[in-house]
Protein backbone atom coordinates (compact mmCIF):
# COMPACT_ATOMS: atom_id res chain seq x y z
CA UNK A 1 0.00 0.00 0.00
CA UNK A 2 1.59 3.56 -0.93
CA UNK A 3 2.01 5.45 1.72
CA UNK A 4 0.70 9.12 2.64
CA UNK A 5 2.22 12.23 1.58
CA UNK A 6 3.53 13.61 4.54
CA UNK A 7 4.70 17.25 5.65
CA UNK A 8 6.49 17.31 9.23
CA UNK A 9 9.37 19.65 11.15
CA UNK A 10 12.57 18.24 9.84
CA UNK A 11 14.43 15.98 12.59
CA UNK A 12 18.03 15.08 13.45
CA UNK A 13 18.11 12.20 11.48
CA UNK A 14 17.19 14.41 7.93
CA UNK A 15 20.30 16.95 8.18
CA UNK A 16 22.83 15.03 6.26
CA UNK A 17 20.41 14.22 3.46
CA UNK A 18 19.42 18.61 3.62
CA UNK A 19 23.19 19.40 3.00
CA UNK A 20 23.55 16.69 0.47
CA UNK A 21 20.25 17.66 -1.63
CA UNK A 22 21.73 21.03 -1.27
CA UNK A 23 25.07 20.72 -2.85
CA UNK A 24 23.45 18.11 -5.30
CA UNK A 25 21.34 21.23 -6.96
CA UNK A 26 22.87 24.10 -5.88
CA UNK A 27 26.85 22.87 -6.39
CA UNK A 28 26.20 20.57 -9.40
CA UNK A 29 23.11 21.72 -11.15
CA UNK A 30 23.15 25.05 -11.27
CA UNK A 31 26.32 26.42 -10.08
CA UNK A 32 25.17 28.50 -7.58
CA UNK A 33 28.38 27.28 -5.35
CA UNK A 34 31.39 25.61 -6.09
CA UNK A 35 31.40 21.62 -5.16
CA UNK A 36 32.67 20.76 -1.79
CA UNK A 37 34.40 17.54 -1.01
CA UNK A 38 32.76 16.52 1.60
CA UNK A 39 29.25 16.55 -1.06
CA UNK A 40 27.91 18.67 1.35
CA UNK A 41 26.18 22.11 1.63
CA UNK A 42 26.08 23.80 4.84
CA UNK A 43 25.67 27.85 5.65
CA UNK A 44 25.86 29.67 9.13
CA UNK A 45 22.55 29.85 9.42
CA UNK A 46 21.94 26.03 9.87
CA UNK A 47 21.33 25.80 13.69
CA UNK A 48 18.77 28.62 13.46
CA UNK A 49 16.63 27.90 10.78
CA UNK A 50 13.87 25.37 10.77
CA UNK A 51 13.22 23.25 7.98
CA UNK A 52 10.25 21.66 6.68
CA UNK A 53 9.88 18.60 5.32
CA UNK A 54 8.01 16.50 2.70
CA UNK A 55 8.20 12.99 2.64
CA UNK A 56 6.48 9.76 1.65
CA UNK A 57 7.31 6.55 3.84
CA UNK A 58 11.02 6.29 3.95
CA UNK A 59 11.46 8.60 0.48
CA UNK A 60 12.35 12.43 1.45
CA UNK A 61 11.22 14.28 -1.52
CA UNK A 62 11.95 17.99 -0.37
CA UNK A 63 12.64 20.62 2.16
CA UNK A 64 12.12 23.91 2.84
CA UNK A 65 14.01 26.77 5.35
CA UNK A 66 12.40 29.01 6.89
CA UNK A 67 15.01 31.67 9.02
CA UNK A 68 12.85 33.37 12.06
CA UNK A 69 13.84 37.07 13.41
CA UNK A 70 14.48 36.01 16.55
CA UNK A 71 18.13 34.11 14.62
CA UNK A 72 18.65 37.55 14.44
CA UNK A 73 20.62 37.71 11.14
CA UNK A 74 19.35 36.78 7.81
CA UNK A 75 20.98 35.12 5.12
CA UNK A 76 19.92 37.43 2.89
CA UNK A 77 22.29 39.69 4.61
CA UNK A 78 25.18 38.35 2.92
CA UNK A 79 24.38 39.89 -0.39
CA UNK A 80 22.51 43.36 0.99
CA UNK A 81 22.87 44.83 4.43
CA UNK A 82 19.84 46.25 6.26
CA UNK A 83 20.70 49.72 5.07
CA UNK A 84 20.48 48.84 1.74
CA UNK A 85 17.14 46.72 2.32
CA UNK A 86 15.64 48.07 5.61
CA UNK A 87 12.95 46.00 4.92
CA UNK A 88 15.04 43.75 7.11
CA UNK A 89 14.82 45.46 10.41
CA UNK A 90 11.28 44.84 10.58
CA UNK A 91 10.58 43.08 13.72
CA UNK A 92 7.93 40.56 12.36
CA UNK A 93 10.06 39.37 9.13
CA UNK A 94 10.62 35.71 8.09
CA UNK A 95 13.00 34.61 5.48
CA UNK A 96 11.73 31.87 3.40
CA UNK A 97 15.26 29.95 1.58
CA UNK A 98 16.20 27.05 -0.17
CA UNK A 99 12.87 25.52 -1.62
CA UNK A 100 14.51 22.38 -3.01
CA UNK A 101 12.38 19.47 -4.12
CA UNK A 102 14.62 16.36 -5.67
CA UNK A 103 14.43 15.90 -9.67
CA UNK A 104 12.19 13.04 -9.92
CA UNK A 105 9.38 14.82 -7.36
CA UNK A 106 9.65 18.31 -9.05
CA UNK A 107 6.33 17.78 -10.90
CA UNK A 108 4.33 17.12 -8.12
CA UNK A 109 2.49 18.79 -5.23
CA UNK A 110 5.68 18.94 -2.75
CA UNK A 111 7.17 22.30 -4.50
CA UNK A 112 3.26 24.26 -3.68
CA UNK A 113 3.05 21.67 -0.25
CA UNK A 114 6.33 23.04 1.35
CA UNK A 115 5.21 26.75 -0.04
CA UNK A 116 1.81 26.95 1.57
CA UNK A 117 3.23 24.82 4.82
CA UNK A 118 5.98 27.21 5.71
CA UNK A 119 3.09 30.34 5.40
CA UNK A 120 1.33 28.34 7.91
CA UNK A 121 4.14 27.97 9.92
CA UNK A 122 5.14 31.65 9.85
CA UNK A 123 1.56 32.67 10.36
CA UNK A 124 1.83 30.33 13.73
CA UNK A 125 4.39 32.09 14.83
CA UNK A 126 3.07 35.49 14.69
CA UNK A 127 4.96 36.74 11.28
CA UNK A 128 3.65 39.45 9.64
CA UNK A 129 6.06 40.09 6.43
CA UNK A 130 8.15 37.22 4.48
CA UNK A 131 10.98 37.93 2.10
CA UNK A 132 12.06 35.82 -0.30
CA UNK A 133 15.20 35.42 -3.06
CA UNK A 134 13.33 33.68 -6.01
CA UNK A 135 15.19 33.16 -8.95
CA UNK A 136 14.77 35.22 -11.86
CA UNK A 137 13.40 32.27 -14.22
CA UNK A 138 10.82 31.36 -11.51
CA UNK A 139 9.63 34.88 -11.65
CA UNK A 140 6.24 34.69 -12.70
CA UNK A 141 5.49 31.83 -10.39
CA UNK A 142 6.44 33.68 -6.82
CA UNK A 143 4.38 36.21 -7.70
CA UNK A 144 1.33 34.32 -9.17
CA UNK A 145 1.18 33.45 -5.06
CA UNK A 146 1.28 37.19 -3.98
CA UNK A 147 4.98 38.05 -3.55
CA UNK A 148 6.42 41.34 -5.22
CA UNK A 149 9.33 42.58 -5.98
CA UNK A 150 11.44 44.94 -3.90
CA UNK A 151 13.83 46.01 -7.02
CA UNK A 152 16.67 44.63 -5.88
CA UNK A 153 18.63 41.81 -7.46
CA UNK A 154 20.76 39.32 -6.39
CA UNK A 155 23.64 37.31 -8.18
CA UNK A 156 25.00 34.29 -6.70
CA UNK A 157 27.38 32.27 -8.87
CA UNK A 158 25.82 31.07 -12.12
CA UNK A 159 22.41 32.48 -10.65
CA UNK A 160 20.46 35.22 -10.47
CA UNK A 161 17.85 36.07 -7.97
CA UNK A 162 15.19 38.74 -7.41
CA UNK A 163 14.42 40.00 -3.50
CA UNK A 164 10.73 39.35 -2.69
CA UNK A 165 8.29 39.98 -0.39
CA UNK A 166 4.85 39.81 0.58
CA UNK A 167 2.72 40.31 3.93
CA UNK A 168 1.64 37.04 5.56
CA UNK A 169 -2.20 37.84 5.71
CA UNK A 170 -2.05 38.97 2.09
CA UNK A 171 -0.17 35.75 1.47
CA UNK A 172 -2.65 33.92 3.16
CA UNK A 173 -5.92 35.37 1.93
CA UNK A 174 -4.12 34.97 -2.39
CA UNK A 175 -3.91 31.13 -1.13
CA UNK A 176 -7.08 30.69 0.36
CA UNK A 177 -9.12 32.47 -2.41
CA UNK A 178 -7.51 32.52 -5.98
CA UNK A 179 -5.52 29.26 -4.69
CA UNK A 180 -8.53 26.97 -2.77
CA UNK A 181 -8.73 24.48 -5.15
CA UNK A 182 -5.01 23.59 -5.10
CA UNK A 183 -5.21 24.09 -1.07
CA UNK A 184 -7.29 21.45 -0.98
CA UNK A 185 -5.88 19.43 -3.31
CA UNK A 186 -2.96 19.95 -1.67
CA UNK A 187 -4.64 18.65 2.13
CA UNK A 188 -6.16 15.11 0.21
CA UNK A 189 -4.51 12.51 2.00
CA UNK A 190 -1.67 14.17 3.98
CA UNK A 191 -0.48 13.19 6.70
CA UNK A 192 0.00 17.01 8.22
CA UNK A 193 2.53 16.86 11.27
CA UNK A 194 3.14 20.56 11.78
CA UNK A 195 1.67 21.75 15.27
CA UNK A 196 -0.63 23.80 14.04
CA UNK A 197 -4.08 23.65 11.73
CA UNK A 198 -3.45 22.71 7.78
CA UNK A 199 -6.26 25.53 7.20
CA UNK A 200 -6.75 29.06 9.67
CA UNK A 201 -9.91 30.12 11.01
CA UNK A 202 -12.30 31.65 8.19
CA UNK A 203 -11.94 34.92 9.71
CA UNK A 204 -8.51 34.50 9.80
CA UNK A 205 -8.51 35.99 13.82
CA UNK A 206 -6.95 32.86 16.02
CA UNK A 207 -8.73 33.88 19.33
CA UNK A 208 -8.18 31.18 22.13
CA UNK A 209 -11.22 28.85 23.45
CA UNK A 210 -10.78 25.56 21.47
CA UNK A 211 -12.13 23.98 24.63
CA UNK A 212 -15.78 24.84 23.98
CA UNK A 213 -15.50 22.99 20.55
CA UNK A 214 -14.49 20.04 23.16
CA UNK A 215 -17.79 20.50 24.91
CA UNK A 216 -19.57 20.74 21.56
CA UNK A 217 -20.76 23.88 20.00
CA UNK A 218 -23.85 21.93 19.09
CA UNK A 219 -24.92 22.13 23.19
CA UNK A 220 -25.60 18.43 22.82
CA UNK A 221 -22.89 17.12 25.33
CA UNK A 222 -22.95 19.79 27.47
CA UNK A 223 -21.86 17.17 30.48
CA UNK A 224 -18.46 17.80 29.21
CA UNK A 225 -18.21 21.08 30.47
CA UNK A 226 -17.25 19.72 33.81
CA UNK A 227 -14.58 17.67 32.12
CA UNK A 228 -13.18 20.19 30.25
CA UNK A 229 -10.49 22.45 32.26
CA UNK A 230 -10.85 25.88 30.02
CA UNK A 231 -8.07 27.75 30.78
CA UNK A 232 -7.16 28.97 27.09
CA UNK A 233 -10.01 31.80 27.72
CA UNK A 234 -9.53 34.36 30.42
CA UNK A 235 -13.26 33.52 31.88
CA UNK A 236 -13.79 34.12 35.60
CA UNK A 237 -12.76 31.24 37.63
CA UNK A 238 -15.53 32.04 40.26
CA UNK A 239 -19.55 32.17 40.05
CA UNK A 240 -21.24 35.53 39.94
CA UNK A 241 -22.26 37.29 42.61
CA UNK A 242 -25.51 35.38 44.79
CA UNK A 243 -27.95 38.05 43.45
CA UNK A 244 -26.55 37.85 40.22
CA UNK A 245 -27.73 34.09 40.04
CA UNK A 246 -31.02 34.82 41.77
CA UNK A 247 -32.46 37.33 39.43
CA UNK A 248 -31.34 34.66 36.50
CA UNK A 249 -33.15 32.41 38.17
CA UNK A 250 -36.01 33.89 39.25
CA UNK A 251 -38.15 33.51 36.40
CA UNK A 252 -36.39 32.58 33.65
CA UNK A 253 -39.39 32.15 31.23
CA UNK A 254 -39.68 35.70 31.52
CA UNK A 255 -36.60 36.73 30.82
CA UNK A 256 -35.91 34.43 27.84
CA UNK A 257 -39.18 35.74 26.12
CA UNK A 258 -39.20 39.26 27.33
CA UNK A 259 -37.73 42.26 25.40
CA UNK A 260 -35.28 43.86 27.16
CA UNK A 261 -35.28 48.38 28.02
CA UNK A 262 -34.61 49.25 24.50
CA UNK A 263 -31.63 51.32 25.25
CA UNK A 264 -30.34 49.48 28.36
CA UNK A 265 -31.55 52.81 30.09
CA UNK A 266 -31.26 51.16 33.93
CA UNK A 267 -27.70 49.78 33.56
CA UNK A 268 -26.28 52.98 32.10
CA UNK A 269 -27.87 54.33 35.32
CA UNK A 270 -26.57 51.85 37.36
CA UNK A 271 -23.47 51.79 35.60
CA UNK A 272 -22.93 55.63 36.33
CA UNK A 273 -23.59 55.69 39.90
CA UNK A 274 -20.99 52.53 40.00
CA UNK A 275 -18.48 54.69 38.46
CA UNK A 276 -19.30 58.07 39.76
CA UNK A 277 -19.67 59.00 35.90
CA UNK A 278 -22.33 60.93 33.92
CA UNK A 279 -24.74 59.19 32.25
CA UNK A 280 -24.52 60.74 29.12
CA UNK A 281 -20.71 59.53 29.04
CA UNK A 282 -21.35 55.89 28.83
CA UNK A 283 -22.61 53.32 25.62
CA UNK A 284 -22.85 49.87 26.49
CA UNK A 285 -22.84 46.74 23.91
CA UNK A 286 -22.95 42.92 23.85
CA UNK A 287 -19.42 42.61 25.10
CA UNK A 288 -16.10 44.95 24.49
CA UNK A 289 -16.03 43.18 20.92
CA UNK A 290 -19.05 44.48 20.24
CA UNK A 291 -17.93 47.86 20.98
CA UNK A 292 -14.62 47.58 19.35
CA UNK A 293 -16.72 47.13 16.10
CA UNK A 294 -18.81 49.12 16.33
CA UNK A 295 -17.24 52.05 17.12
CA UNK A 296 -13.81 52.00 15.17
CA UNK A 297 -16.45 51.02 12.08
CA UNK A 298 -17.48 54.36 12.11
CA UNK A 299 -13.98 56.01 13.36
CA UNK A 300 -11.56 54.36 10.84
CA UNK A 301 -10.84 54.24 7.02
CA UNK A 302 -8.22 52.71 5.45
CA UNK A 303 -5.85 55.24 5.11
CA UNK A 304 -6.45 55.61 9.00
CA UNK A 305 -3.37 55.15 10.61
CA UNK A 306 -3.32 52.85 14.52
CA UNK A 307 -0.71 52.06 16.95
CA UNK A 308 -0.83 48.89 18.88
CA UNK A 309 1.15 47.18 21.57
CA UNK A 310 2.99 43.90 20.58
CA UNK A 311 1.95 41.43 21.85
CA UNK A 312 -1.54 42.51 22.66
CA UNK A 313 -5.19 41.52 22.35
CA UNK A 314 -5.41 40.09 18.87
CA UNK A 315 -8.98 41.44 18.27
CA UNK A 316 -7.12 45.16 17.81
CA UNK A 317 -5.21 43.38 15.07
CA UNK A 318 -8.09 41.66 13.16
CA UNK A 319 -10.53 45.08 13.04
CA UNK A 320 -7.76 47.20 12.46
CA UNK A 321 -6.31 45.13 9.85
CA UNK A 322 -8.13 42.78 8.83
CA UNK A 323 -11.15 43.74 8.70
CA UNK A 324 -10.92 47.80 7.56
CA UNK A 325 -7.83 47.48 6.00
CA UNK A 326 -5.91 50.38 7.98
CA UNK A 327 -2.08 51.30 8.64
CA UNK A 328 -1.02 49.44 11.49
CA UNK A 329 2.35 49.74 13.01
CA UNK A 330 3.50 47.96 16.40
CA UNK A 331 5.27 49.36 19.21
CA UNK A 332 7.25 46.06 20.60
CA UNK A 333 7.16 45.17 24.02
CA UNK A 334 10.29 43.70 25.39
CA UNK A 335 10.82 40.81 27.15
CA UNK A 336 14.02 41.74 28.19
CA UNK A 337 12.57 44.62 29.69
CA UNK A 338 9.99 42.43 31.58
CA UNK A 339 7.06 43.18 29.08
CA UNK A 340 6.78 46.52 30.63
CA UNK A 341 5.04 49.53 28.69
CA UNK A 342 7.43 52.32 28.64
CA UNK A 343 5.95 55.41 28.83
CA UNK A 344 8.45 57.61 27.58
CA UNK A 345 8.48 55.53 24.16
CA UNK A 346 5.16 55.51 23.89
CA UNK A 347 4.62 59.33 24.04
CA UNK A 348 7.90 60.03 21.44
CA UNK A 349 5.87 57.45 18.84
CA UNK A 350 2.44 59.25 19.62
CA UNK A 351 4.09 63.00 19.60
CA UNK A 352 4.84 62.40 16.08
CA UNK A 353 0.88 63.30 15.28
CA UNK A 354 1.13 60.54 12.54
CA UNK A 355 -1.47 58.06 13.96
CA UNK A 356 -4.93 58.25 14.19
CA UNK A 357 -5.66 56.06 17.07
CA UNK A 358 -3.60 54.11 19.47
CA UNK A 359 -4.43 51.15 21.28
CA UNK A 360 -3.70 50.29 24.57
CA UNK A 361 -5.01 47.28 26.72
CA UNK A 362 -3.97 47.57 30.43
CA UNK A 363 -3.49 45.91 32.19
CA UNK A 364 -2.16 44.30 29.17
CA UNK A 365 -3.38 40.99 27.65
CA UNK A 366 -1.54 38.67 26.69
CA UNK A 367 1.58 39.87 28.75
CA UNK A 368 -1.01 40.66 32.16
CA UNK A 369 1.75 43.85 32.85
CA UNK A 370 0.01 47.28 34.33
CA UNK A 371 1.06 50.50 33.12
CA UNK A 372 0.22 52.78 35.97
CA UNK A 373 -2.95 55.48 35.29
CA UNK A 374 0.09 58.63 35.82
CA UNK A 375 2.22 57.82 33.72
CA UNK A 376 -0.41 56.51 30.89
CA UNK A 377 -2.10 60.03 31.64
CA UNK A 378 1.37 61.86 30.86
CA UNK A 379 1.69 60.06 27.81
CA UNK A 380 -1.94 61.16 26.63
CA UNK A 381 -1.50 64.93 27.93
CA UNK A 382 1.24 65.19 25.82
CA UNK A 383 -0.01 63.20 22.58
CA UNK A 384 -2.15 65.34 19.39
CA UNK A 385 -5.29 67.09 19.72
CA UNK A 386 -6.13 65.39 16.52
CA UNK A 387 -5.36 61.56 18.18
CA UNK A 388 -7.80 59.71 19.74
CA UNK A 389 -7.00 56.43 22.55
CA UNK A 390 -8.64 53.40 23.13
CA UNK A 391 -7.91 52.06 26.49
CA UNK A 392 -8.87 48.80 27.28
CA UNK A 393 -9.48 47.84 31.03
CA UNK A 394 -10.92 44.51 30.40
CA UNK A 395 -8.72 43.37 33.61
CA UNK A 396 -8.81 46.44 35.72
CA UNK A 397 -10.15 45.03 38.79
CA UNK A 398 -7.01 43.25 39.53
CA UNK A 399 -5.30 46.26 40.11
CA UNK A 400 -7.46 48.13 41.13
CA UNK A 401 -10.24 50.40 39.93
CA UNK A 402 -8.91 53.72 41.09
CA UNK A 403 -6.45 53.13 38.44
CA UNK A 404 -8.94 53.34 35.36
CA UNK A 405 -8.73 56.35 32.90
CA UNK A 406 -12.34 56.07 32.72
CA UNK A 407 -13.17 60.09 34.49
CA UNK A 408 -10.38 61.45 32.29
CA UNK A 409 -12.00 59.76 29.05
CA UNK A 410 -15.65 61.55 30.52
CA UNK A 411 -14.03 64.84 29.59
CA UNK A 412 -11.33 64.35 27.14
CA UNK A 413 -12.26 63.91 23.49
CA UNK A 414 -9.30 62.14 22.88
CA UNK A 415 -9.66 59.08 25.41
CA UNK A 416 -12.17 56.38 25.07
CA UNK A 417 -12.11 53.62 27.93
CA UNK A 418 -13.53 50.61 27.38
CA UNK A 419 -14.50 48.15 30.05
CA UNK A 420 -15.72 44.47 29.45
CA UNK A 421 -18.09 43.27 32.84
CA UNK A 422 -17.62 39.81 31.78
CA UNK A 423 -14.22 38.75 32.76
CA UNK A 424 -14.37 40.36 36.28
CA UNK A 425 -17.76 39.81 36.82
CA UNK A 426 -17.83 36.41 35.68
CA UNK A 427 -20.37 37.45 33.01
CA UNK A 428 -19.08 36.38 29.90
CA UNK A 429 -21.62 34.05 28.86
CA UNK A 430 -24.23 37.09 28.80
CA UNK A 431 -21.73 38.96 26.72
CA UNK A 432 -21.87 43.18 28.55
CA UNK A 433 -19.96 45.74 27.98
CA UNK A 434 -19.43 49.10 28.31
CA UNK A 435 -17.35 52.83 27.39
CA UNK A 436 -16.75 56.13 28.57
CA UNK A 437 -16.73 58.65 26.16
CA UNK A 438 -17.08 62.41 26.01
CA UNK A 439 -20.42 62.80 26.20
CA UNK A 440 -20.42 64.01 21.96
CA UNK A 441 -18.92 60.55 21.39
CA UNK A 442 -21.27 58.84 22.92
CA UNK A 443 -23.83 60.31 21.70
CA UNK A 444 -22.20 60.02 17.91
CA UNK A 445 -22.14 55.97 19.28
CA UNK A 446 -25.51 55.76 20.31
CA UNK A 447 -26.78 56.56 16.93
CA UNK A 448 -25.34 53.16 15.65
CA UNK A 449 -26.27 51.18 18.20
CA UNK A 450 -28.86 48.98 17.16
CA UNK A 451 -31.89 48.82 19.98
CA UNK A 452 -31.95 45.69 22.23
CA UNK A 453 -28.18 45.68 22.17
CA UNK A 454 -27.79 44.01 25.75
CA UNK A 455 -29.93 41.31 26.24
CA UNK A 456 -32.37 41.35 28.97
CA UNK A 457 -30.58 38.59 30.80
CA UNK A 458 -27.06 40.30 30.67
CA UNK A 459 -28.96 43.58 31.42
CA UNK A 460 -30.39 41.58 34.63
CA UNK A 461 -27.12 40.39 35.57
CA UNK A 462 -25.39 42.94 35.13
CA UNK A 463 -26.76 45.47 37.37
CA UNK A 464 -27.00 42.78 39.90
CA UNK A 465 -22.68 42.12 39.58
CA UNK A 466 -22.62 46.01 39.88
CA UNK A 467 -24.82 46.36 42.95
CA UNK A 468 -22.30 44.21 45.07
CA UNK A 469 -18.84 45.61 44.65
CA UNK A 470 -17.42 43.73 47.84
CA UNK A 471 -18.07 40.01 46.51
CA UNK A 472 -16.12 40.80 43.70
CA UNK A 473 -13.56 42.47 45.41
CA UNK A 474 -12.79 39.65 47.23
CA UNK A 475 -12.66 37.27 44.53
CA UNK A 476 -10.06 39.15 42.82
CA UNK A 477 -8.33 39.48 45.52
CA UNK A 478 -7.96 35.49 45.79
CA UNK A 479 -7.03 35.21 42.43
CA UNK A 480 -4.05 36.66 42.97
CA UNK A 481 -3.32 33.84 45.99
CA UNK A 482 -4.51 31.19 43.38
CA UNK A 483 -2.09 32.56 40.73
CA UNK A 484 0.61 32.76 42.84
CA UNK A 485 0.46 29.02 44.02
CA UNK A 486 0.00 27.83 40.39
CA UNK A 487 2.95 29.47 39.61
CA UNK A 488 4.90 28.09 42.06
CA UNK A 489 3.20 24.36 41.56
CA UNK A 490 4.05 24.67 37.54
CA UNK A 491 7.69 25.72 38.44
CA UNK A 492 8.23 22.67 40.96
CA UNK A 493 7.32 20.73 37.60
CA UNK A 494 10.35 22.41 35.04
CA UNK A 495 12.60 24.68 36.77
CA UNK A 496 14.04 25.11 33.05
CA UNK A 497 10.46 26.97 32.21
CA UNK A 498 10.08 30.54 32.83
CA UNK A 499 6.87 31.50 34.81
CA UNK A 500 5.70 34.87 34.36
CA UNK A 501 2.54 36.12 37.20
CA UNK A 502 2.29 39.90 36.58
CA UNK A 503 -0.81 41.57 37.58
CA UNK A 504 -3.98 39.94 35.95
CA UNK A 505 -6.15 36.08 35.77
CA UNK A 506 -3.74 34.56 33.97
CA UNK A 507 0.04 33.79 33.70
CA UNK A 508 2.38 32.48 30.92
CA UNK A 509 5.37 29.66 30.36
CA UNK A 510 7.86 30.31 28.09
CA UNK A 511 9.38 26.55 27.57
CA UNK A 512 13.52 26.58 26.84
CA UNK A 513 14.68 26.87 23.08
CA UNK A 514 15.76 23.66 22.98
CA UNK A 515 12.48 21.89 24.70
CA UNK A 516 8.97 21.28 22.73
CA UNK A 517 6.87 24.12 21.07
CA UNK A 518 3.44 26.00 22.75
CA UNK A 519 1.76 24.63 20.50
CA UNK A 520 3.34 21.47 21.06
CA UNK A 521 2.43 21.36 24.75
CA UNK A 522 -1.13 22.82 24.50
CA UNK A 523 -1.97 19.77 21.83
CA UNK A 524 -0.77 17.17 24.74
CA UNK A 525 -2.31 18.95 27.69
CA UNK A 526 -5.40 18.19 25.46
CA UNK A 527 -5.33 14.64 25.87
CA UNK A 528 -6.02 15.04 29.72
CA UNK A 529 -8.94 17.63 28.76
CA UNK A 530 -6.97 20.15 30.29
CA UNK A 531 -6.67 23.18 27.32
CA UNK A 532 -4.32 26.28 27.68
CA UNK A 533 -3.48 28.88 25.23
CA UNK A 534 -0.19 29.38 23.13
CA UNK A 535 0.74 32.58 22.35
CA UNK A 536 2.33 32.11 19.21
CA UNK A 537 0.53 33.48 16.56
CA UNK A 538 -0.10 36.86 18.57
CA UNK A 539 3.88 37.78 18.19
CA UNK A 540 6.82 37.16 17.11
CA UNK A 541 8.30 38.01 20.41
CA UNK A 542 6.97 34.70 22.10
CA UNK A 543 9.37 32.71 19.46
CA UNK A 544 6.66 30.22 19.44
CA UNK A 545 7.94 29.07 22.97
CA UNK A 546 5.43 30.59 25.18
CA UNK A 547 1.56 29.33 26.69
CA UNK A 548 -0.78 31.66 28.41
CA UNK A 549 -3.24 29.62 31.39
CA UNK A 550 -6.04 31.47 32.88
CA UNK A 551 -6.36 30.70 36.88
CA UNK A 552 -8.99 28.34 37.83
CA UNK A 553 -10.23 26.99 41.38
CA UNK A 554 -7.47 24.64 43.19
CA UNK A 555 -9.12 21.44 41.98
CA UNK A 556 -8.74 22.49 38.43
CA UNK A 557 -4.66 24.50 38.92
CA UNK A 558 -4.32 21.08 40.60
CA UNK A 559 -5.54 19.42 37.17
CA UNK A 560 -3.84 21.77 35.01
CA UNK A 561 -0.41 21.13 36.58
CA UNK A 562 -0.79 17.31 36.57
CA UNK A 563 -1.48 17.70 32.61
CA UNK A 564 1.48 19.63 32.49
CA UNK A 565 3.64 17.17 33.83
CA UNK A 566 2.22 14.41 31.88
CA UNK A 567 2.68 16.57 28.56
CA UNK A 568 5.68 17.49 29.10
CA UNK A 569 7.34 13.94 30.37
CA UNK A 570 5.49 12.24 26.75
CA UNK A 571 7.25 14.75 24.78
CA UNK A 572 10.50 14.34 26.12
CA UNK A 573 10.49 10.82 25.60
CA UNK A 574 9.48 11.03 22.30
CA UNK A 575 5.93 9.17 23.18
CA UNK A 576 3.88 11.96 21.99
CA UNK A 577 1.68 12.35 18.72
CA UNK A 578 3.32 14.36 16.05
CA UNK A 579 0.56 16.38 14.91
CA UNK A 580 -2.53 17.94 16.06
CA UNK A 581 -4.41 16.01 19.10
CA UNK A 582 -7.92 15.88 17.67
CA UNK A 583 -9.32 16.84 14.23
CA UNK A 584 -12.52 17.84 16.39
CA UNK A 585 -10.78 20.70 18.36
CA UNK A 586 -10.41 22.99 15.54
CA UNK A 587 -8.87 26.73 16.43
CA UNK A 588 -10.55 28.44 18.99
CA UNK A 589 -13.52 29.94 18.96
CA UNK A 590 -13.99 32.77 21.55
CA UNK A 591 -12.19 36.51 21.65
CA UNK A 592 -10.00 36.51 25.19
Amino acid sequence: MAHALQLRRAVADDLDWIHELRHRVYAKELGQHAPDPTGRLRDGLDGDNVYLVVARGADRLGFVSITPPWAGRYGIERYLTREELPLLTEDALFEVRILTVEPRWRSTRAAPLLMFAALRWIASRGGRRVVVMGRTELLDMYQAVGLRPTGHAVYSGALSFEVLTGAVIELMRTAMSRYAGAVKRLRAGLDWQLDMPFLPRADGCEHGGASFAAIGTDFRSLHRRREVVAADVLDAWFPPAPEVAAVLAEDPAWTARTSPPTGAEGLLAEIATARALPVEALSVGAGSSDLIFRAFGRWLTPESRVLLLDPSYGEYAHVTQEVIGCHVDRLPLRREDGWRIDPARLAAVTLSGRYDLAVVVNPNNPTGRHLPAAELRAAIADSPETMRWWIDEAYMGYVGLSESLADLAAVDPRVVVCSSLSKMYALSGVRAAYLVAEPAVTEQLRRWTPPWAVSLPAQLAAVAALRDPSYYAGRWAQTHTLRHLLAVDLAAVDGSASIEEAVSNFLTVTLPPDGPSAARLVQECRRSDVYLRDLSPMSTAYEGRTLRIAVKDSAENARIVAAYRTALDALRSGGAAPGPVSPRVPTGMTAR
